[in-house]
């Protein structure tokens, strides 16, 4: 069982980094970043409390919204996905995940009071 599961995982590795874009690998690492993070903020709030909920509250909207952010992001570039985002180029998602960004963390710093 466990030789079967280090196998799907190996070739899942291999494949992914044979075949998958190194612009499309980074934004998969900021994903992991942002899911770590949010994960580590969960788990700091379950451990020691939420005295400052509004702060917690604001900084775990953050994580997900970018973590949505990034994944809009990945979907729009991804070469695969090119005939569902005809009149979106690479360049035009990035400006709209940078302005989405801007508004979401103008949204959580003004939520933080």
């Amino acid at each position: 069982m466990s030789n079967s599961v280090i196998s799907v995982i190996s070739r899942f590795l291999e494949e992914y980094s044979t075949t998958t874009l190194n612009k499309l690998k980074v934004v998969d690492a900021y994903l992991l970043y942002i899911l770590l993070t949010g994960a580590l903020q969960f788990l700091y709030c379950l451990l020691v409390g939420t005295f400052p909920f509004n702060s917690f509250l604001s900084g775990f909207i953050s994580c997900v919204g970018s973590f949505i952010l990034a994944v809009c992001l990945r979907i729009q570039i991804n070469p695969q996905n090119k005939g569902e985002f005809l009149s979106v180029s690479p360049e035009r998602a990035f400006a709209d995940f940078l302005f989405a960004h801007t508004v979401l963390h103008l949204v959580v710093m003004n939520f933080i009071g």
